[in-house]
């Protein structure tokens, strides 16, 4: 497996785009990386600077500038291009302007002959990969959105921070739409097999509110950094990254992404944040947790939100 050649096309090379790009090339995860934008001029630029870097890269990479029929003979097609979120702008506020978008862009992608994996990053990540499913036709197990895994990562950093632990032993999920209606799964949250409830217990001055409060943070995180920043997109580029790794590798990783449900959960006929088994031939398995009563009640509202957003565009049950 790790012996043949590995090719990602990258569709969009704004932040997020030229964010991911960097940093896969520093981690020398993929032996090709392509580079596709309508700005053809920026995306040049952006291969021409990656590889000047190559001499301190872990790993040969060979990088250009490219059109759509690179992506026939690609493993994996990343598409963080669209319309990004402005100030005071929600997520799901991009829904139609970002669906006719992606619908040029996918037929563009098919009609190369790709067969590969999609992985989706473009905001609202959950509706735009049910898109790129419809569009693509591809089996659902091809087609993953970055889900959650950005959420999740914000929520196992401030964990480690508020109990000053090491975020890599945090073990602790957020599920649902990557926005406003995402939940935290406390019922399954652990530092080193204990629940959170019981690090709480020897944690001098706890306050519960303090728990609400860090959840809350998680939620809104995006907003504090876009009216910081304008955009984010070195943690999403990361999290993009470490999907590369699960999927190139074929590592079996469980990770917070945007799966369709068929069932799971008690829902059908959605892409929505979930822990799934992410390797080579895409989603393996969606990890169904068994949820609280209130957490249970939290994601069915999620869902629910995310249909009704979705209806004036896909005619779904």
């Amino acid at each position: 497996m790790l012996n043949r050649v590995n090719r990602v096309a990258l569709i969009g090379t704004g932040f997020v785009g030229s964010s991911y790009a960097f940093a896969l090339l520093n981690q020398g995860i993929t032996e090709e990386l392509v580079l596709i934008d309508l700005n053809k001029d920026k995306a040049e630029g952006d291969a021409m600077d990656l590889n000047h870097g190559l001499p301190f890269a872990p790993s040969r990479t060979k990088i250009w500038y490219g059109s759509y029929a690179d992506c026939g003979n690609a493993d994996l097609v990343v598409i963080t291009a669209g319309a990004n979120q402005k100030p005071g702008e929600t997520r799901l506020d991009l829904v139609e302007k970002n669906t006719r978008i992606f619908k040029g862009i996918v037929e563009e992608i098919m009609a190369s002959g790709f067969d590969g994996i999609f992985l989706v990053a473009t905001n609202p990540v959950d509706i735009l990969t049910y898109a790129v499913w419809k569009f693509s036709g591809l089996p659902k197990e091809r087609v993953i959105g970055s889900g959650t895994i950005l959420d999740t990562a914000r929520f196992r950093f401030l964990l480690g921070e508020y109990f000053d632990v090491d975020t890599r032993n945090v073990h602790a999920y957020i599920i649902g739409e990557h926005g406003d209606t995402e939940l935290p799964v406390w019922s399954h949250a652990d530092i080193a097999g204990l629940s959170i409830s019981e690090w709480t217990k020897n944690k001098d001055g706890f306050n519960q509110e303090d728990l609400n409060k860090l959840f809350l943070n998680v939620r809104d995180a995006a907003y504090h950094i876009i009216e910081r920043k304008g955009a984010t997109f070195y943690g999403i580029a990361m999290g993009l990254v470490r999907l590369t790794k699960a999927i190139l590798r074929n590592e079996n990783s469980v990770l917070t992404i945007s799966a369709y449900l068929e069932g799971e959960y008690g829902q059908n006929d959605i892409y929505i944040g979930v822990p799934a088994v992410v390797n080579r031939n895409g989603i393996r398995k969606i990890v169904e947790l068994d949820l609280s009563d209130d957490e249970r009640e939290k994601f069915t509202n999620s869902v629910n939100v995310l249909k009704k957003t979705m209806e004036p565009v896909f005619k779904i049950s």
